[in-house]
């Protein structure tokens, strides 16, 4: 249910991204290109993003933590490739600036909406 709960949220948020950012736009597709988008970025996120972090621990020391936030960037665009290229979705990210919002979007509804906090929470009681 949380991986339910968590993919709906990354899906609302790429809608968000899409409907605020000016270099991200949808051509085709509709909602299974959000979808499709949403279920691209998860998985980058939870098998390559640790991997690029942990190689480039060194840069994420020095630059206090903002290396992390173009590392974000280039997952949402590589997942917007793999999204057209792969599936025909057409999530379309233009620039690097407009990955960068997008994925900073991304970050702040995915923090804010799919932690599940109720574990959290009884873990604190016991």
């Amino acid at each position: 249910m949380n991986l339910l709960k968590r993919w709906i949220v990354i899906m609302l948020a790429v809608f968000v991204a899409a409907w605020l950012v000016p270099g991200i736009e949808v051509t085709r597709g509709g909602w299974a290109a959000y979808a499709i988008m949403a279920a691209v970025l998860a998985l980058l996120n939870a098998i390559l993003l640790p991997i690029l972090k942990t190689l480039s621990c060194g840069l994420i020391i020095l630059t206090l933590g903002l290396f992390s936030l173009i590392l974000n960037a280039a997952m949402f665009m590589l997942s917007s490739n793999i999204s057209q290229a792969w599936f025909g979705a057409g999530y379309n990210v233009d620039s690097w600036l407009a990955a960068f919002l997008g994925s900073v979007i991304v970050s702040i509804a995915t923090m804010l909406f799919a932690n599940d906090r109720s574990s959290r929470r009884d873990k604190d009681n016991d």
